[in-house]
């Protein structure tokens, strides 16, 4: 297979997946085991930044209002609790990563991930349905949600928009949207950050030369690209459907790598 075609598949996957509660770090990671080929962290996070931007356009009069009323209490409120779960995930990120934490390289891991985390969305989609509807993000939520982006992170399969978002309707904002909303946009400043990281690596490191510049811009635009598309497709869907087939997606995809590569690929 041309290798341009691997980076667009590798863009699509990565575009559909970041923020569809299926996991995107899962999926690629599965697409380099069946043959796209194995790429290097900054690629993997590049275009999970691709994904990203492509969130900050969708939600860019959110963002403008927070950043240009914060004045006003609510917005104020808001953009704290934005502030401090990111704050929660950057620390105990720098901690995973001081500690030498590296991704798994097999597949059974993020297939039991998928199949545990489906069958979680399950029961926490049933807890959240008898509550309620509360559109308010507590501090407890914006807790919660600070440390589901790391287990995410820690553990490939889990979905860090899964994560976060059952996490915070659990928590208290039981409404599928208003947890959405604040799920997506911890993620905007999380996922930059995550990028940024990785780019001073390479420069640090001097793997820069070595990098596959045009394969990550490619698949970056490619991502930001996919990612709209199934960031407004999913935005619409949440206003009058549940979960549940993703979760069945989730729990199906795993149940079939574990019988197809029993020994983790």
């Amino acid at each position: 297979m041309n290798d341009l075609v691997r980076v667009i598949l590798l863009g699509i996957i990565e575009g559909i997946t970041e923020f569809l509660p299926i996991s995107s770090t899962g999926h690629l990671l599965i697409a380099e085991k069946l043959g796209l080929g194995a790429r290097s962290d900054l690629f993997n996070v590049g275009i999970q930044a691709g994904a990203i931007l492509a969130v900050t356009l969708i939600y860019w009069k959110r963002l403008w209002q927070l950043l240009t009323q914060w004045r006003d209490a609510a917005n104020r409120d808001y953009l704290a609790k934005l502030t401090v779960a990111f704050l929660i995930t950057a620390v105990l990120g720098l901690i995973a990563v001081k500690f030498g934490f590296k991704l798994p390289e097999t597949v059974t891991p993020i297939a039991w991930a998928l199949v545990i985390g489906g069958l979680w969305m399950l029961g926490a989609e049933a807890l959240a349905a008898r509550q309620p509807d509360r559109r308010e993000v507590t501090w407890r939520v914006a807790i919660l949600v600070g440390f589901a982006q790391m287990v995410a992170g820690i553990f490939p399969g889990t979905s860090r928009s899964a994560a976060t978002i059952f996490a915070g309707m659990l928590a208290g904002t039981s409404n599928r949207a208003a947890a959405t909303e604040f799920a997506f946009l911890v993620g905007i400043p999380t996922m930059y950050a995550a990028t940024g990281y990785e780019l001073l690596k390479v420069f640090k490191e001097g793997g820069a030369a070595h990098e596959d510049w045009n394969a990550l811009a490619i698949g970056f635009i490619v991502s930001a690209v996919v990612a709209f598309i199934a960031v407004k497709w999913l935005l619409g869907y949440i206003r009058t459907h549940r979960f549940t087939p993703f979760a069945i997606y989730r729990i199906a995809l795993g149940a079939a790598l574990l019988i197809w590569l029993p020994t983790g690929g």
